[in-house]
């Protein structure tokens, strides 16, 4: 029975053992896994390079007609809708013209109702035979002559009409007024511009010197930092097309736009620094977490629990580039992990 009873702690302590031994070894794998040596690799070589915020379209909105504007309805930064009225221009002139017309329309009325009344009776004195056909013919030929004057004249006034309508100012795009180039107030004249509209469609212009030229093509895809002028990107990039490639140089550079989506809130004009690849080259990289950072120096743990300072430069697709402080071969471990701790 005791012999037993010790069989059966033995075997219990070998399984403990066993399961300990196993959970160590996962552990230690695990450890493994969590530890990298530093090699060298190809990664691209991204040149930064400042781009400008531009609209694809810049259109003034012109008055179609001369004279006074007499209410300007937007203001610079305004968003507005393709056809809206920004500015009323008024013309004189133009109501004096209506008012005209119309008293020339008041007048041919009355002379075309005694025109058919004459013509009524000359109607009925012929059926009488009281007059010839000849004042007949010719009561009728007075009562058309009226008419078409008539006509003629509300075709003038309804002219008159279209003209004042016209100046109305319609904004010729959707998007938002740049500049508004006149006051309430001014003298313009037919075809004078009255504000100045961006499309909606933003893009970034960049300039890239002359010997990266070879690099850019349409279809490459390039990443744009934060919101600002910094170089030094703590968030993530955004990816960008080239969309165009200008054939001209433009003092030494070679100017291209780029389509990248979310411009809508920035300012047109407003810089943004641009990556763009120009080759590739070999260097070290490490993912974040195995990077800390003390009051401004960055440190990255070995596999021993020394810290040792590095360089860091750019970020390179979910990593970061070592520029000094490690050699090929080291092993490095998460910050807050090593040896001493």
């Amino acid at each position: 029975m005791k012999s037993l009873f010790t069989k059966t702690l033995m075997f219990s302590l070998i399984g403990a053992v066993g399961a300990l031994f196993m959970t160590l070894e996962s552990g230690m794998a695990q450890a493994r896994a969590d530890r990298i040596t530093v090699e060298r690799r190809l990664i691209e070589d991204r040149k930064a390079v400042f781009a400008t915020v531009e609209s694809a379209d810049t259109l003034h909105a012109r008055a179609r007609i001369g004279g006074t504007v007499g209410s300007l309805i937007v203001d610079d930064g305004d968003a507005v809708e393709q056809g809206q009225v920004i500015a009323v221009v008024g013309d004189p002139k133009l109501m004096l013209q209506l008012q005209s017309a119309d008293a020339r329309i008041n007048s041919l009325r009355a002379e075309l109702s005694q025109s058919r009344s004459d013509l009524n009776r000359a109607e009925q004195l012929f059926r009488q035979g009281v007059v010839a056909q000849a004042r007949l013919d010719q009561a009728r030929t007075a009562v058309q002559v009226l008419e078409r004057n008539l006509n003629a004249l509300q075709a003038e006034r309804q002219v008159t009409v279209q003209q004042s309508d016209e100046g109305q100012v319609l904004a010729p795009t959707s998007g938002r007024v740049l500049d508004v180039l006149v006051i309430n107030g001014s003298v313009i004249m037919p075809g004078e511009p009255i504000a100045l509209i961006a499309s909606d469609t933003y893009l970034l212009r960049m300039e890239v010197p002359e010997r990266h030229a070879r690099f850019i093509k349409v279809g490459d895809m390039v990443q744009v930092g934060e919101r600002g002028l910094t170089q030094e990107q703590t968030g993530e990039m955004r990816q960008g097309e080239v969309v165009k490639v200008y054939p001209l140089l433009r003092n030494g550079r070679v100017v291209a736009d780029v389509k990248v989506d979310g411009l809508g809130d920035y300012f047109v004009g407003e810089r943004a620094v641009v990556y763009i690849s120009t080759g590739t080259r070999e260097a070290v990289v490490l993912p974040p977490e195995f990077l800390t950072t003390r009051f401004g120096v960055t440190y990255a743990t070995l596999e021993n629990g020394r810290q040792v300072v590095v360089q860091t430069g750019t970020h390179v697709e979910g990593a970061v580039e070592i520029l000094s402080g490690l050699r090929t071969g080291d092993v490095v471990v998460p910050a807050g992990q090593g040896a001493t701790q």
